[in-house]
This record gives structure tokens, sequence and C-alpha cells, in this order.
């Protein structure tokens, strides 16, 4: 028997290309580009090892706009054999109560699975709840932390990593995990496994398809971001003259020392 994997995977900005608007101090985060949160792209690694190791059928699912296209293109090129999109504008905005349950209609709507894996947490919001949410919404047992995860003679075992002490747990299917960066280091696609990817399964459904209400969803989102803002940087402007370099190497030691920056 087949063993059937769903990976949530999420698309976010590229960190490294958001910039902050000097004016207003919010972060330009629609001019970065996108891309697979990594934790994410290791829990696919993890999945993918499986399926080549024990033999499974790997899918993908997402939420997110038309730009995520792009991203779980690169997931279909890693190995996933299918992708699973849901793209409706009117679920902007929710948070991960509300997001989690989209999800978990998703993973009931394409069908029966064995496991389900994602990352930890995603990058850009950090929230950790998505996967444990959804683990509860599906009613199936949660495994988190975990940095290794394997299918041997017909058994799944887990280890997490649980800072002080490793626990290893055996999991009968279904179930979720939730997996921590150390679980692997994920492939790089091919050339030709990138061809393959724009041939292979990309389902989109809206909110109507996942008999979803945007109304419940909305009124169902607990966390509400007011704004969000860098730090306001502020310089103090202060030039330090002296004759000799000695004297002006002094002054400036005082002053930092002044200021707490050397003790």
């Amino acid at each position: 028997m087949v063993t059937r994997i769903a990976v949530l995977v999420k698309d976010i900005p590229d960190l490294n290309e958001v910039k902050i608007d000097a004016a207003t101090r919010r972060p330009q985060v629609e001019a970065a580009k996108r891309r697979l949160n990594d934790l994410d792209k290791r829990a696919l690694e993890a999945a993918i090892r499986i399926k080549e190791t024990g033999g499974a059928e790997v899918v993908t699912v997402s939420m997110g706009n038309d730009r995520t296209r792009t991203c779980i293109l690169e997931a279909l090129a890693m190995g996933a054999d299918a992708a699973y999109l849901i793209l409706d504008p009117t679920l902007k905005g929710l948070d991960a109560n509300a997001t989690s349950r989209v999800l978990a209609a998703a993973l009931t709507k394409a069908g029966a699975f064995d496991v389900v894996i994602t990352g930890e947490l995603a990058l850009d919001g950090m929230g950790s709840q998505v996967g444990p949410r959804v683990a509860e919404l599906l009613g199936i047992p949660q495994v988190t932390y975990a940095k290794e995860l394997k299918l041997e003679e017909g058994k799944f075992r887990a280890t997490r990593d649980l800072e002080d002490v490793d626990e290893v747990v055996e999991i009968d299917p279904p179930f979720l995990v939730t997996v921590v960066r150390e679980i692997n280091e994920p492939r790089i696609p091919s050339l030709m496994n990138i061809m393959k990817a724009k041939r292979k399964p990309l389902i989109e459904w809206n909110a109507k398809a996942l008999g979803v209400k945007v109304e419940d969803l909305k009124a169902q989102s607990r966390v509400e971001v007011a704004d969000v803002q860098a730090p306001e940087v502020k310089r103090k402007h202060i030039v330090i003259k002296a004759e000799k370099v000695e004297d002006a190497v002094s002054m400036l030691i005082s002053a930092l020392t002044g200021d707490g920056v050397l003790e």
C-alpha cells in the first residue's frame, strides 16, 4: 500500500530583499521576491526521502495568490507529485486560526492521507500555530519539533528535539508532524526536474470549492495586525574634533563609555 503524504508549504517574502520605507518605516513586502518558507522545504524534503526509500505519493497544499504558483513549481521540481493551491483574494489577511481552517478543509477535499508534514513555523510570522491547529481540526495526533522522521519496516518513527533531551516516538497514521531546521538540507532541483514540474498537476480551489464561508472565517480571525514598523533609529550626530589622534581616540572612548557601549 502506497503511503500518501501531504506537505503544507507557504510562500513568503525573501527577507533579504525586503526594504524599509524611510518615511513610514514600513516594510515594502510587495516589492520583494517570493520563495518557499525554508522549514516547509525541509518538510517537503523529509516527505520525498520517505517516498524514495519506502514508496509514497507526495502532494503539497498551499494558500496564496498568483505569485505563489512560481514557488509551487519549485516544490514540484523537488519531487512532489502534485500540488493543491487555495487561490482566493477574499481569503487575504486571515490569522492562524482561520488559515488553519482553510487548510484543514483543503486537506479533507484532497482525499485520504497518511501523514501531513509542515515546518514548525513560517519565517515571516513565526507563530508556530498552523500545524498544531490543523491537526486538532482534523482530529489526528501530532508530533512537533521533529528533527528526524523515518518509515522503517512499516512503522513511522520520529525524533523530537526537546532542547535538553531527544524523544523518540513511534506513531501510526494518520498523523501530523512539524519539523525543525536540523531535520535535513533540502535538495536543489535539477534542470530536467524543473522542466518536468510544469507538467505535473496543479489543482486550484477557491473558498466556494472548499465549502468554507469567507464571512465566517473572518469572524473567526482572532488576531488583527494594526501596523508593522521597523524600530526607529536616531543618530546623535556627535562630531569629535581634536588636534591629535590620541586625543580624538580618548574623547571617542569616553563618549562610548558614557553611553554604555563600552565598559
